[in-house]
């Protein structure tokens, strides 16, 4: 603050003797001012607090003007430019230069006031001078360049700030028409940019791009007057034969830059530009841009480009176009009641430049950034999209010669393609029929994949793509496609052939299958030209490669809509000869199978195609497959597999019967509860091995709800095969319940067929504990499971559990005396316990028991367990008697039972 007031007196002091001071003294009075203003600068961290900034910022920046003029007059240009650069960059006594010049570049940066005071002292027009000069008179080299290179840098940051501050005001710029060097530098960066001081290009773009932003209509007549964009314009097409093409770029954008920023003010530049062949000459350049090295000149490149797709909308007036809306279109497209937001194309010529650019070249980056243009135009007003449609066609000639260009761009162009219909609502079916025919010549496969999968989100979007593609026979074209491919499928079984596609061919197989499912979801006239094709063997063959098989199931869910028959011969067929090892198959056919047997309408069919005894046989077929350590081939396959199989096995049984007596009757009548338990049984986590040694007395006892805490929620050890046996018991469970077949709780846990590698060579060691996942990393299956018992001791306790499918319990009480193990003694006891327990539990209510005893539960206790029912002894024999009691309503005596 004291310096402040120091230098405030001492500027006063000044003010009151500089008009009877000789211009020498007063240029020395005013010069001994300039330190203490500088350090009081630095000691107040830029704070400036002096009462008349605005006329210290008047004199200072005057006496800088003055000595600019004196350094420049009369001199050649290299004499000039050396004496400028001498004034400026000395420090010190003698720096006379230096000071002014850092002193007028903090006054800069205060107030717009102060500005205009520094404007008004002659400085504009004198500064572009310097800079002329410093542009176009590249410095002599010297031994002190080394040296004086941090210098020149400080001087020439201070400089360009100074004019950028100056010039960014409309003053400013009116400021330099009192001198010619405007104009010059304009046409200097468009002749000279290969001859001039290398050091300044950046600095003179910058500058030059401030002065365009802040043009007046006098600027733009005095531009105009001296032909200087149609000279610049001359220049630059001499330029474009020479110079390397990011050279070119980085002149030409300055000059496009006036012709721009002018046009909201004046459309005379861009007149005087268009007038001169200025949109060849863009061409040209971009055009060059080809043999670019990446990111090579791309922010010039991008200017331009920008700068061309902004002069789209400069025009005088709207375009008048008309087209025909051709029919069908998406019900909510409407364009009579399309709102222009104002910024719609009204000139053609710099969108032509782009289009050319686009059919000429095949430069990754530069089609990329047309396309982006042409989204970015549409983005601006959807009107554009028609507008440009309906007079230069570029979507439609595009779409001719996009598999020419690289794939980044193909993919890019069918995102522009897919987003007039998902963006703009509206079904462009001129383009549609070409794209439709680039996948039918299949000339470059990629492409043919793109536009496929282009074709496919629109498709997903409404149900109406379902009856277009299918009158442009697409749907047609597809399913020839795919026959042909099926048949080289069949013919390789399980070999590779030479005709066997592989990767990009390959993919296209999959979208092809996903857009055959798409077209025939919710569309039976879709899914009878299917059939009426012959197409169903053919479709068939896609399920045994994983990679096809989810767009398979898909296809063959939509053929159940017209018959159920065909499509459960089909699904039960392929589970029945699928081989042992082909878990993942079967499971994925099993979860198909569960979303079509929501229908009950599907339920008599599954029970005519012989779906239940298809199903127990995936059972039987996995004989052993869950010993504990694992044995042969079975070690290989994960236990985690086996137990999701035998999830999805037991979960399509639970759906059949659900709600459907015929199927109930039929599973109970032909004993198939019992072959259910038998083929449990038979697993390897039960015993099977004869006798059995159990203990007199109970050491724990716990409920069946804790156990499944224990197992699912806790991590007390268990042995394998008893977590086996309580997953086997809960699905049971929750299949006397009912409930098996709703696997939402599942699903999210779950992911579809495809969305997850899989890896069948599961490491032996993973046996040893047991899987919290079924199959794929990430499934939390004990959590889910555990989910089922939100509040175990609750849902035990329920005073009346209803009963859906007695027969399960049945199943239940066969697998009751194989819940052992050697060497587990105890244990064993306790889990036999635990679910008579829970059993006894199911038929506390009088409806429960009398749908228990028409299962014939009695003779299942007497004949499963009569060691542990006629043995007094017998750990068992107190629960087993009272649920014997409950049945049949009666109390039992032993010898009776005996």
């Amino acid at each position: 603050t004291l310096l402040w007031e120091t230098l405030g007196q001492q500027f006063v002091e000044y003010e009151q003797v500089a008009p009877f001071l000789i211009p020498e003294d007063q240029q020395r009075r005013l010069l001994e001012l300039l330190p203490l203003f500088l350090k009081a600068w630095e000691q107040s961290a830029g704070v400036i607090t002096l009462p008349n900034i605005q006329l210290l910022a008047s004199e200072v920046s005057k006496l800088l003007t003055k000595e600019i003029k004196k350094k420049l007059n009369g001199k050649p240009a290299e004499e000039a430019r050396l004496a400028l650069e001498q004034f400026l960059h000395q420090k010190g006594e003698a720096g006379d230069g230096y000071l002014l010049l850092k002193s007028v570049y903090l006054l800069s940066q205060t107030d717009l006031r102060t500005m205009w005071n520094i404007i008004g002292s002659g400085l504009p027009a004198a500064l572009m001078q310097c800079l002329y000069l410093f542009f176009t008179v590249p410095p002599k080299k010297t031994s002190d360049d080394t040296e004086t290179s941090e210098d020149d840098a400080q001087t020439q940051e201070m400089l360009v700030k100074i004019m950028l501050n100056m010039y960014k005001e409309e003053q400013g710029v009116e400021e330099l028409l009192t001198a010619d060097k405007l104009q010059s530098l304009i046409i200097a960066t468009s002749s000279l940019w290969d001859q001039c001081s290398h050091s300044w290009k950046v600095p003179t773009g910058r500058v030059l791009r401030t002065i365009s932003k802040a043009q007046t209509k006098t600027s733009i007549v005095y531009l105009q007057a001296v032909d200087c964009i149609k000279i610049a314009v001359q220049n630059l097409f001499t330029l474009a034969d020479t110079l390397p093409a990011y050279d070119v770029c980085e002149a030409a954008s300055i000059v496009l830059c006036f012709v721009k920023n002018s046009y909201p003010v004046s459309p005379a530049l861009l007149t005087e530009f268009e007038n001169n062949d200025g949109y060849q000459l863009l061409l040209k350049i971009l055009l060059r841009c080809e043999d670019l090295q990446q990111n090579e000149g791309d922010p010039y490149l991008d200017e331009i480009l920008d700068m061309l797709t902004c002069l789209t909308t400069c025009g005088k007036s709207e375009l008048k176009v008309s087209g025909n809306i051709v029919h069908p279109q998406l019900p909510h497209f409407d364009f009579e009641r399309t709102q222009s937001s104002g910024m719609t194309v009204k000139n053609l010529q710099p969108f032509q430049v782009l289009q050319s650019i686009f059919q000429r070249s095949n430069d990754e980056h530069l089609c990329g950034r047309i396309l982006a243009a042409i989204g970015t135009i549409w983005a601006w007003d959807r009107v554009n999209f028609f507008l440009l449609e309906w007079t230069l066609q570029p979507i439609n000639q595009f779409t001719d010669i996009i598999h020419f260009k690289p794939h980044p761009v193909q993919v890019q162009f069918f995102r522009l393609v897919e987003s007039i219909v998902l963006d703009l609502s509206y079904v462009p079916h001129e383009i549609l029929k070409k794209v439709q025919y680039l996948i039918k010549e299949n000339i470059v496969p990629f492409c043919t994949l793109t536009a496929l999968q282009c074709l496919l989100s629109m498709t997903q979007k409404d149900l109406l793509f379902s009856d277009i593609f299918r009158d442009s026979g697409l749907l047609g074209l597809l399913l020839a496609l795919l026959r042909k491919e099926a048949k080289i499928l069949r013919k390789s079984a399980g070999t590779h052939l030479p005709g066997l596609k592989e990767g990009t061919e390959k993919e296209l197989n999959v979208v092809m299958l996903k857009m055959v499912a798409a077209l025939t979801a919710r569309s039976v006239r879709n899914t009878v030209v299917l059939k009426d094709y012959g197409m169903v063997p053919y479709i068939k063959i896609f399920l045994d490669d994983e990679c096809y098989r989810s767009a398979t199931l898909s296809i063959l869910e939509q053929l159940s809509a017209i018959n159920y028959e065909e499509y459960m011969s089909i699904i039960i067929g392929a589970l029945c000869s699928s081989t042992q090892w082909e878990l993942h198959l079967k499971v994925d056919l099993l979860k198909s199978l569960l979303r079509i047997l929501e229908s009950p309408k599907s339920h008599s069919a599954f029970r005519t195609c012989s779906g239940f005894n298809g199903l127990l046989s995936l059972l039987s077929d996995m004989e052993g497959a869950l010993q504990d350590p694992p044995t042969g081939q079975w070690a290989a396959v994960g236990q985690n597999c086996i137990l999701e199989l035998v999830f999805y096995t037991l979960q399509g049984i639970t759906a059949a019967l659900h709600l459907d007596p015929v199927n109930s009757h039929f599973f109970q009548s032909n004993g198939l509860f019992e072959k259910m338990a038998e083929d449990l049984g038979s697993l390897g986590c039960f015993w099977t091995e004869g006798k059995r040694q159990i203990p007199v007395s109970l050491e724990k006892k716990r409920t069946f709800a804790e156990f499944l805490d224990a197992v699912f929620c806790t991590s007390e050890p268990f042995p394998v095969w008893l977590k086996n046996c309580i997953w086997i018991l809960n699905f049971l469970d929750h299949m006397v319940k009912g409930t098996l077949h709703q696997e939402s709780f599942f699903k999210e846990r779950m992911p579809e067929m495809g969305e997850e590698a899989r890896d069948d060579q599961e490491a032996p060691q993973a046996q040893e504990e047991h899987p919290v996942a079924f199959s794929r990393p990430g499934n939390k299956l004990s959590a889910s499971a555990y989910m089922l018992w939100e509040n175990p001791e609750e849902k035990l306790e329920m005073r009346d559990c209803t009963i859906v499918h007695a027969g399960a319990v049945c199943v239940m009480v066969r697998l009751l005396p194989k819940l052992y193990k050697e060497g587990h003694a105890q244990l064993s006891l306790e889990i036999q316990c635990a679910l008579v327990d829970h059993i006894q539990s199911l038929v506390k209510s009088e409806k429960s028991r009398q749908v228990m005893c028409e299962s014939g539960l009695l003779s299942t206790i007497i004949t499963s367990c009569q060691d542990a029912f006629c043995s007094d002894s017998h750990p068992l024999h107190l629960p087993l008697t009272r649920v014997f009691e409950k049945l049949s309503s009666q109390a039992v005596e032993p010898h009776v039972l005996r």
